[in-house]
């Protein structure tokens, strides 16, 4: 193929893994035009495929969308990306979600030794409020569900999605924010392949009883004295 027909191949591509990384972070053309400093017309004709757009822009472009530059490199790494991370369907996840979070209340008011009506006394409303909450016949408002966690003395994360698409990219996303607060030369360390057997050794000596690992603290002075 010559390479100006790549070359325009290519371009269409990018116009349109450029669309569908726009689609799943619900951002406008009007928006992405702004991020770049460009018109949406000529924004436009980048997803069409019908002008190129250069490197800065695109780093630009995903960082402004939140997406690894990757994303735009590959067109299965997307179509893998899209469906990892589809939304889930609310008439199905929301009821699911109400009915766990209230069977986890309900738990927890059981172990705490509290009943109905001293939940209710706290929020002040009807214990026939808080049997709707515990078997998710009504979804528990958020400032709500804070008060309880606190009265029942757990943690509000205690009530999270941990098992579901959307639970993991909370999950995901709080790992990355906590790894970019790392200072940048244990962050460099991380991020070097050649660390790796470190690493690794680092997250099994973290499993190992305190009298193993003085035993190879102790053996290790015998070698090096």
């Amino acid at each position: 193929m010559p390479n100006q027909e790549v070359v325009e191949l290519r371009n269409r591509i990018l116009g349109v893994l450029v669309r569908n990384a726009r689609d799943r972070a619900r951002v406008s053309r009007e928006e992405c035009a702004a991020a770049l400093g460009v018109t949406e017309n000529r924004f436009t004709a980048y997803e069409e495929g019908r002008r190129p757009i250069s490197l800065p822009e695109l780093e630009l472009l995903a960082r402004f969308l939140e997406v690894p530059l990757a994303t735009f490199r590959s067109v299965d790494a997307v179509n893998e990306m899209m469906a990892e991370d589809a939304l889930p369907d609310p008439d199905i996840f929301l009821p699911l979600r109400h009915r766990i979070i209230g069977a986890r209340l309900r738990q927890m008011r059981i172990d705490a030794n509290r009943t109905q009506q001293e939940l209710a006394d706290i929020l002040e409303c009807a214990s026939s409020t808080i049997s709707d909450y515990e078997y998710g016949k009504r979804s528990i408002p958020v400032a709500e569900l804070e008060i309880l966690a606190q009265a029942l003395e757990v943690p509000l994360e205690d009530f999270m999605d941990h098992q579901s698409g959307v639970g993991e990219w909370q999950r995901l996303h709080g790992e990355f924010e906590r790894f970019v607060k790392l200072p940048a030369d244990v962050r460099d360390f991380v991020l070097r392949p050649i660390n790796m057997s470190y690493l690794e050794l680092a997250m099994r000596l973290s499993t190992m009883p305190a009298g193993a690992l003085r035993a190879i603290a102790e053996g290790i002075l015998e070698i090096t004295y």
